[in-house]
């Protein structure tokens, strides 16, 4: 006799999505801009979060671990409040939004492309989904990576 085993499967590896290089502008003052790289990382283990590497050419880089709601509402309205924001700019010629990072050490203004982070942050909620990146979270290692804080790297 053969026996349905379909309920003892191995749940399917979550997908891969590769990091997302983006160049950015820093914003030094109204008139100053900063062309600088930042790398975008989604990790299937903690979904509702993306960790943004801002790529420094000298010293140290900067990591900040990002709720990727507050990304993908950010692409189209005001999102976020107190450390990190992200709003939006007026329509021009290449769409693209504000994001703005503060700690006590450090406040920086970027503008960033808006298209290639939609697409990619789209691929990451096919990888999974927002009903679903709560689901078998380790709370433990969830709150110690948050706890590294911005500019601490926890590699």
């Amino acid at each position: 006799m053969h026996r349905d085993q379909s309920r003892l499967r191995a749940r399917s590896a979550p997908e891969q999505v590769p990091s997302l290089f983006l160049d950015l502008d820093q914003m030094l003052d109204e008139f100053t801009r900063l062309p600088i790289r930042a790398e975008f990382r989604f990790d299937p283990d903690m979904p509702a979060v993306i960790t943004v590497e801002i790529l420094a050419e000298r010293g140290p880089s900067l990591i900040w671990r990002i709720g990727r709601e507050l990304l993908h509402g950010g692409l189209t309205s005001m999102s976020g409040s107190c450390d990190v924001r992200m709003w939006p700019t007026l329509p021009g010629e290449r769409p693209s939004s504000w994001l703005l990072l503060e700690s006590q050490e450090v406040e920086a203004l970027f503008e960033l492309p808006t298209t290639p982070l939609a697409e990619w942050l789209d691929a990451t909620y096919r990888a999974t989904s927002a009903a679903t990146e709560m689901d078998g979270l380790n709370w433990d290692a969830f709150l110690l990576e948050l706890l590294d804080g911005p500019g601490m790297r926890s590699e």
